[in-house]
């Protein structure tokens, strides 16, 4: 059975990006320095994220990623908006969807492209959009060990409290990885 799965790197003070959408640090990618290390954990991470069948991303995120380039290391990527594209995912990039009729039409419609294999979702709003409607499945989280002070947080606003249950917790020099069930 296909689970969705919102899987970010945060800052310990819960922070995604510096206030300018880059990734923390001077170099912009200070929260994604983890990924880059050689390590079996690491690795298991890799495989899982290819190991995906579809994407969920926010429009924003989508379109600061420019769509992942049209595909999302070949993944089908779903975006629900309720503006219409903008001319490259119009036109330019078949697997990615708009999606017009809210977040559960939009995972309904990634976990059917996915089959069997998780939904990777990106993006804080629509992962707390994706909680709001009790479409997210489980929460995986790199926690890095800085913290930025500002930018923009992965858990902002919730329409009430969430419980999880923790899954799993993998502690690595470059971060604390924490994988929660939504209940």
């Amino acid at each position: 059975m296909s689970k969705s799965v919102l899987d970010m790197s945060v800052s310990l003070d819960g922070y995604i990006s510096d206030p300018d959408d880059f990734l923390g640090g001077e170099d912009g990618e200070r929260l994604h320095r983890w990924a880059a290390e050689e390590s079996a954990v690491v690795k298991r991470f890799e495989d899982e994220w290819k190991g995906a069948g579809a994407v969920l991303s926010g429009r924003r995120t989508a379109e600061l990623m420019d769509h992942w380039g049209g595909d999302h290391g070949g993944l089908p990527i779903f975006v629900p908006s309720h503006r219409p594209p903008g001319p490259a995912a119009r036109w330019g990039y078949p697997l990615v969807t708009y999606v017009n009729d809210g977040i559960e039409s939009a995972m309904a419609q990634a976990k059917a492209a996915a089959g069997e294999r998780d939904v990777q979702v990106r993006g804080a709003y629509t992962g707390q959009r994706a909680i709001e409607a009790g479409v997210l499945d489980e929460v995986q989280v790199h926690v890095v060990p800085v913290l930025l002070g500002k930018g923009h947080r992965l858990f902002d606003i919730l329409p009430a409290e969430v419980e999880l249950e923790i899954v799993e917790v993998i502690d690595t020099p470059g971060a604390t990885h924490v994988r929660y069930r939504v209940r």
